[in-house]
C-alpha cells in the first residue's frame, strides 16, 4: 500500500500515468495496475481520465491529503519515544552475490563503528529493489543498473562496470564464440534480471540462434552448470575475479563485449540518516579495493 500510494502522489504531480511512470521508474501499465489496486482496495475511483490526463476525483483530492499524511508517520515508524533510547535501523538490499561477497567486508566495518545500530539485509532482483527503494521500504540497495532513467529523488553510485564473458566447459575447442554460442548447449541468464536482459538483447542484436537448456538467475549456479558440461553461458566477469573456477574457460567478445554495471542506489543524500551516509559510503571504499569484486 505504501508502494501505491507514493505512485498516487506521482501522478497527482505528473498529471498523466505515463509521466508519473517516468519519474519513479514505473511503465504506464505498472502505474496503472497500482491505481486499480489502489481503487479497488478503497472501494472508491480516485480518478476521470480524460484522454491522457488522469485527474483526481473528489475523493481522490482527499485521498491524496491522506496519502501525504500516511506517508509522513510511515517514515517515523521504530522511533524512539520519549524517555527510550533510540536504536537506529539500516534497510539494505541486494541481488545473491553482493551478499556473498561485499556486503559482509561492508557490515562488519559498519557495525564495529555503529554498534548502537541494527541492519537488515534483504534479497531480490534488482527492479523490485529499485521499487522498495523509491517506495521507502529500504534504504538502499545494491543492484544492476537499470535500463530506464532514474528519478531526481533517487542517486546512482557506480561500484563496478563488469565485461560479459563467454565462458564454456574446458573441455570444448575453439575461441570463436559465434560458433561456440550456436552450437554448443546455452545455459541463459535469467530474463526477468536487468543482467539477462542485456544478454537477451546481445543474442538477437548478433542474430545468435541459441539451443537453451536452462534459465538459471544465480550466476555462482551457471558456472557450476557449465564446469560440469551442461553447456556454454554469457556472464559477467567480476572486477576481481583473476580466475574461473577449474572446468570453465572464458572467451573474450572482443569488439562486441558488452558490461554490466553494478551500483548502489538510495534516496538523495539529504533523505538518508547518518548512519546509512555512513554504511553507502562503506560499501563504495570497498568496492573499490582490488581484493574485492562484486559478481552476482
Amino acid at each position: 500500500m505504501i508502494r501505491e500510494l507514493k505512485t498516487l502522489i506521482a501522478v497527482a504531480q505528473e498529471g498523466t500515468f505515463a509521466a508519473a511512470g517516468n519519474k519513479i521508474g514505473l511503465t504506464q501499465a505498472a502505474v496503472s495496475a497500482q491505481m486499480k489496486r489502489l481503487e479497488e482496495a478503497l472501494g472508491i475511483p480516485l480518478f476521470e481520465r480524460k484522454g491522457r490526463a488522469a485527474i483526481l476525483t473528489q475523493r481522490g483530492q482527499e485521498t491524496l491529503k491522506q496519502a501525504h499524511a500516511l506517508l509522513t508517520l510511515y517514515s517515523t515508524l521504530g522511533a524512539a519515544t520519549a524517555g527510550q533510547p533510540a536504536t537506529q535501523r539500516v534497510n539494505i538490499g541486494a541481488i545473491a552475490s553482493i551478499q556473498r561477497s561485499l556486503l559482509p567486508d561492508a557490515l562488519a566495518r559498519f557495525h564495529h563503528t555503529y554498534s548502537e545500530c541494527c541492519t537488515r539485509v534483504v534479497p531480490g532482483l534488482s527492479m523490485e529493489l529499485v521499487n522498495q527503494v523509491d517506495a521507502g521500504e529500504l534504504d538502499m540497495a545494491v543492484i544492476i543498473r537499470p535500463p530506464f532513467s532514474l528519478h531526481s529523488d533517487l542517486r546512482w553510485t557506480p561500484l563496478a562496470h563488469e565485461p560479459f564473458r563467454l565462458i564454456v566447459p574446458h573441455h570444448i575447442d575453439g575461441d570463436q564464440w559465434q560458433e561456440l554460442i550456436t552450437q554448443q548447449p546455452f545455459v541463459r541468464y535469467d530474463r526477468a534480471s536487468f543482467g539477462g536482459r542485456q544478454v537477451d538483447r546481445f543474442l538477437r542484436h548478433n542474430h545468435c540462434n541459441v539451443r537453451e537448456v536452462c534459465e538459471v538467475d544465480e550466476l555462482e549456479a551457471i558456472v557450476k552448470l557449465v564446469a560440469k558440461g551442461v553447456g556454454v553461458a554469457l556472464v559477467p566477469q567480476a572486477i576481481a575475479q583473476q580466475h574461473w573456477p577449474s572446468g570453465v574457460r572464458a572467451i573474450d567478445l572482443g569488439e562486441r563485449t558488452f558490461h554490466r554495471d553494478v551500483g548502489l542506489i538510495h534516496p538523495t543524500s539529504g533523505h538518508l540518516n547518518e548512519p546509512a551516509r555512513a554504511l553507502a559510503q562503506l560499501i563504495g571504499e570497498i568496492a573499490q579495493r582490488p581484493d574485492k569484486g562484486v559478481n552476482g
